[in-house]
């Protein structure tokens, strides 16, 4: 079959060839945890796995999991119309917005999901997405799946590495880690997405440019590079530097939500080894969801996260 990819892959061949080297030898597990910085197209690359599982042709020879537009599979799977694959995200609440985390009742139906047999006789597909906005009553559920898997089941869990991924689940699951885009690699994405000036916004996407959208304002830039700055100048920033950190962090709601993710990301992958950077993590995490449950203006939450890493990286 030939015509346009649907989902073209920016990256991550090696990622990808190692889940075509477990299928082709036989040895597919039926969970994998899809892992790495936002922006750097894990739900695409689960998209693809999926599509490809479900039957999609390739529409090059040269990328197996690269279905064109016109695949009747790949047009189910864009569609969300596709009877065997099920894309678990954060629901819309009453008030129009995103609900702070994957409700519990969602995974119990992603788990009625796979409790019954595959409508056209292949797989039956989950996709995550993503670990990082689950509660613990949402983990413990997904838990059933992942011990007692149903055959022909297969489970994609996307991870932003903003949380630490939990034993009990890793120890369920294969890994398949992605990286942030190389500089051609995220220009070659940023043009497909026909985005302006994209040599100028590739240096600003640091090889993730699904972030591309929410990093072309001034202050979500500003932001942004303040929480650089204040992590590089840790454990001992000067006065000046907290200070325009917590300015431009408190700019808006997208200036904030860039800053905590920043910090969040970078305290999250020394959580992987370190309980105590682990306990920081979470500090910071209730930190966030205070603010978004307004209970906390955006000025008051960054001071506390900027004072809480600062506290925190003096005593690790």
């Amino acid at each position: 079959m030939s015509g346009e990819i649907a989902l073209p892959m920016f990256g991550h061949k090696a990622a990808q060839d190692k889940f075509l080297k477990a299928m082709d030898g036989g040895r597919l597990h039926h969970a994998w945890i899809i892992e790495g910085p936002s922006g750097i197209g894990k739900a695409r690359f689960a998209l693809r796995l999926a599509a490809m599982l479900l039957g999609a042709k390739p529409a090059d020879e040269g990328d197996r999991a690269g279905a064109a537009t016109s695949d009747p599979v790949m047009q189910k799977v864009l569609s969300s119309g596709h009877p065997d694959l099920k894309h678990v995200q954060r629901a819309v609440g009453d008030n129009g917005k995103l609900k702070q985390d994957i409700a519990v009742d969602q995974i119990r139906e992603l788990n009625q999901f796979f409790s019954l047999k595959p409508a056209l006789g292949g797989w039956r597909i989950g996709i995550l997405d993503s670990l990082d906005e689950m509660n613990a009553n949402g983990r413990n559920a997904l838990l059933k799946t992942l011990e007692e898997p149903p055959p022909r089941a297969m489970l994609f869990l996307i991870s932003h590495a903003t949380v630490p991924v939990l034993a009990t689940i890793r120890s369920r699951c294969q890994s398949l880690r992605l990286t942030s885009l190389s500089k051609e690699e995220t220009l070659q994405a940023l043009q497909a997405q026909e985005v302006e000036s994209p040599q100028q916004v590739a240096d600003l996407v640091a090889g993730r440019p699904g972030r591309a959208e929410a990093l072309t304002g001034p202050k979500v830039l500003a932001a942004s590079h303040a929480a650089r700055s204040f992590l590089k100048a840790l454990p001992k920033p000067a006065d000046a530097v907290l200070s325009t950190t917590i300015q431009a962090a408190a700019e808006d709601e997208a200036a904030f939500g860039v800053f905590a993710e920043e910090l969040m990301s970078w305290v999250s992958e020394k959580a992987e080894a370190s309980p105590a950077w682990a306990d920081i993590w979470f500090q910071l995490h209730n930190i966030v969801a205070s603010q978004r449950n307004l209970h906390m203006t955006p000025v008051q939450a960054a001071s506390k996260l900027v004072s809480t890493l600062q506290t925190g990286t003096g005593k690790v």
